[in-house]
């Protein structure tokens, strides 16, 4: 478990954690740990569990097996709820009330209530205090949302595709503002989104699932030079012996073409050109090769190493 000097190393520490629904597991074997300060991304293909972990981080959702700790205390503990805040992807706001009342609901509802910070992002976006918010548009809805959200003052913000529903201009727009909001407030941030753009642009940390269970977690530098891509002539389909000696994520050919995500064991050998990859490439890697080892780093393991390639990243 946490020791007390962990405690607020940790913001999010998850071990054994599962979520059964009926007879489907939406999250199983679950352990990963996101490190206190980061804007960390939750990716993966749609069912993949997201969703689901957010909810577990917010209360809104009952763990069935396992343990989950925020910032080294337990989920249950009603101390951990004053100091999350989560927004869900359909922005819940009360479309009669104006932006006004809605502000003034938060300073109620919250006895931490930054009421400075929560008037400085409505500012900054030249929300008209007497509108309602149903005739807000979608960018200025997301706003007024974090708004209540930092205005909370939470150590933990969870946000479920939070630029989901927004045009390119106000999704930038938004992304700028909840970068900037968490590095005032020192606030951790965990966010899932379907956008690797927004994901490779913004975060920091990154925890990628499929099936329930993580398949990468670690921080993004880290995990980006853990990978290389390699290209080169290959006039078979099957994987090149100097290339299949590596720990290969993902392989495709197209016509003469071979192209290869890999963990590399040292250095590759042959006339192949190694690069190393984007972000996006490596998750697109993973979401493509369900069968493929995962990979924790040693700060994202919360249970020690997952399998022996784990272990070799770790060495």
């Amino acid at each position: 478990m946490t020791s007390a000097d962990d405690a607020g190393r940790w913001a999010v520490e998850a071990r054994g954690l599962g979520k059964r629904y009926r007879r489907r597991w939406a999250v199983r074997d679950f352990s990963v740990r996101i490190p206190a300060g980061t804007v960390c991304g939750l990716v993966g293909p749609n069912g993949a569990g997201k969703s689901t972990l957010l909810g577990l981080a917010a209360r809104i959702v009952r763990p069935t097996e396992g343990d989950l700790r925020i910032f080294g205390s337990p989920v249950a503990d009603s101390a951990v709820l004053a100091g999350t805040a989560f927004l869900a992807q359909d922005k819940p706001l009360f479309p009669r009330f104006t932006v006004e009342e809605t502000l003034r609901l938060g300073r109620e509802l919250n006895p931490r209530w930054d009421q400075e910070a929560a008037e400085r992002i409505v500012r900054s976006g030249k929300l008209p205090l007497g509108a309602r918010t149903g005739s807000l548009s979608g960018g200025q809805r997301s706003r007024l949302a974090l708004a209540l959200a930092f205005g909370k003052r939470p150590r933990l913000l969870l946000l479920d595709e939070p630029m989901a529903d927004l045009d390119p201009l106000a999704a930038h727009e938004i992304g700028g503002l909840l970068m900037a909001e968490a590095a005032e407030q020192g606030t951790t941030v965990v966010m899932s989104s379907h956008r690797l753009a927004d994901v490779a642009t913004m975060c920091d940390h990154l925890v990628a699932v499929d099936g329930g269970r993580v398949r990468l977690a670690g921080g993004t530098e880290e995990l980006l030079a853990a990978h290389r891509l390699v290209t080169g002539v290959h006039l078979t389909e099957s994987v090149p012996a100097e290339i299949a000696r590596h720990t290969v994520v993902e392989a495709r050919a197209v016509g003469r073409q071979f192209t290869a995500l890999i963990r590399p064991r040292g250095p590759v050998e042959g006339a192949w050109k190694s690069v190393e990859p984007t972000l996006e490439e490596v998750l697109l890697g993973y979401m493509r090769s369900p069968s493929a080892p995962p990979m924790l780093t040693t700060e994202a393991r919360a249970d020690g190493p997952q399998n022996q390639e784990d272990e070799e990243v770790a060495a």
